[in-house]
């Protein structure tokens, strides 16, 4: 080797070193700001129930926000996909702040949203902002939105594993580096423990009797993980379904989420119940104990793709979380497995089939629960991967590979029959 070239090695070593170590202090620390405020809305918005009658103005404040500030950034983590695919310019940094304040605000007043799209957006804008700095051609700038993905992820969840993976998972039939594999997981664990520097507490799951896998739970598994990959499909048409109906009803986008902040509002005033507002990780956790009412995740499907639908900000994944504990809760009345496996193999398995990642969900399932269940969530998130059919949350992602081939070879059966 030359000592040009030994140079240029490490020159460039330098270089990503540095890049992950910024990406991964600044997403880290957005993620526990957001955190921490998220955490405070929830609390105040649980002292003054009324307050959700302001959910129309804060509608309003967002969509206007985006309407003339944002009109790019409103695509959320739709934007970084495509970027990722077809680089054409710069994310915007005002994505960070519009999506940050547009989430703070949906939470407080009330709306059912999640965070991860929050902190996903806010770290790969920040990310691509290196682009520029650093005078970076377009496939190093596919490597920067791989970064902020994974940055964001991981430190908003606590899971730095599943987070690197997931940003390579999402991306999964787009050419990815050898060099984005390394930098992801290194950029995960920065941001995860910048997030702990700053002593911001995830919320902790566990799964406190694992019994022994046998053929017998595998013919339990099979049903129950395609009931999750159905309710993960229903959840991602919900939303799509939702927004187009706003889209095509209104026509001016901040009066979106003002009307559905009224519909809303209204709705949550008959319901009798704020157990579907935010994130609703009460109902998460409780969820490992206690039976789930039967219709607690077809409500929160309900609400979430209405949400978000109308315009407002937040994030899918935790909604996603909520629906299928409470699932695999509710059905544990009819299922012999202890009731806290089940709520965590729903809990990472319908968020498998909304996102088309089985690989990342397993790993996040280990990470939350517990290397012991490790088994019975793997299987639960790849059957539910397949069952959910080809659309997920993010309508720009690429789905191609065994479940692609899978809905192809049955649309064509179904043709070819008719």
């Amino acid at each position: 080797m030359t000592t040009d070239k030994l140079k240029k090695i490490i020159a460039d070593s330098l270089k990503w070193t540095s890049i992950c170590v910024l990406i991964g202090i600044l997403s880290g620390s957005a993620s526990a700001f957001l955190l921490v405020v998220l955490e405070w809305a929830a609390a105040y918005r649980g002292q003054h129930n009324w307050i959700i009658w302001l959910l129309p103005i804060g509608g309003l404040l967002i969509g206007l926000g985006y309407h003339y500030y944002g009109q790019e950034a409103v695509k959320g983590n739709n934007l970084l996909l495509e970027e990722y695919e077809t680089p054409k310019k710069t994310i915007p940094i005002i994505m960070a702040p519009l999506v940050l304040i547009g989430t703070i605000i949906t939470h407080l007043f009330g709306g059912s949203a999640g965070r991860e799209g929050t902190a996903v957006q806010m770290g790969g804008a920040i990310a691509d902002q290196f682009t520029g700095l650093f005078k970076l051609d377009d496939s190093d700038r596919k490597t920067l939105i791989i970064l902020g993905i994974s940055a964001g992820f991981a430190s908003v969840f606590g899971t730095p594993l599943a987070g690197a993976l997931f940003a390579l998972e999402v991306l999964y039939f787009s050419k990815i580096s050898f060099k984005s594999i390394v930098l992801s997981f290194f950029v995960a664990f920065i941001a995860y423990y910048t997030v702990e520097f700053w002593e911001v507490k995830h919320t902790h799951y566990s799964i406190p009797i694992v019994p022994s896998f046998s053929l017998t739970m595998l013919l339990w598994i099979i049903p129950i993980s395609i009931l999750f990959g159905l309710a993960a499909m229903l959840f991602s048409r919900s939303t799509h379904f939702w927004g187009n109906v706003f889209s095509k009803a209104i026509k001016y986008p901040p009066l979106r989420p003002f009307v559905g902040g009224v519909i809303f509002a209204i709705a949550m005033y008959f319901i009798g119940t704020t157990k579907y507002l935010g994130l609703g990780v009460p109902t998460i956790v409780d969820s490992f104990t206690n039976p789930s009412e039967y219709y607690d995740f077809l409500l929160k499907i309900l609400f979430t793709g209405f949400t978000l639908g109308a315009g407002f900000k937040g994030g899918e994944v935790t909604p996603l979380f909520f629906i299928g504990a409470t699932l695999g809760s509710a059905l544990s009345l009819f299922v012999p497995l202890p009731i806290a496996l089940l709520a965590g193999m729903g809990f990472v398995a319908v968020f498998s089939g909304a996102t088309h990642t089985p690989f990342a969900c397993t790993i996040m399932g280990m990470e939350l629960f517990g290397i012991e269940s490790g088994i019975f969530i793997g299987i639960a998130c790849f059957i539910a991967y397949l069952a959910s059919g080809p659309v997920g949350i993010y309508h720009s992602q690429i789905v191609k590979g065994a479940k692609y081939n899978l809905y192809q070879k049955f649309k064509r059966g179904r043709l070819d029959n008719f």
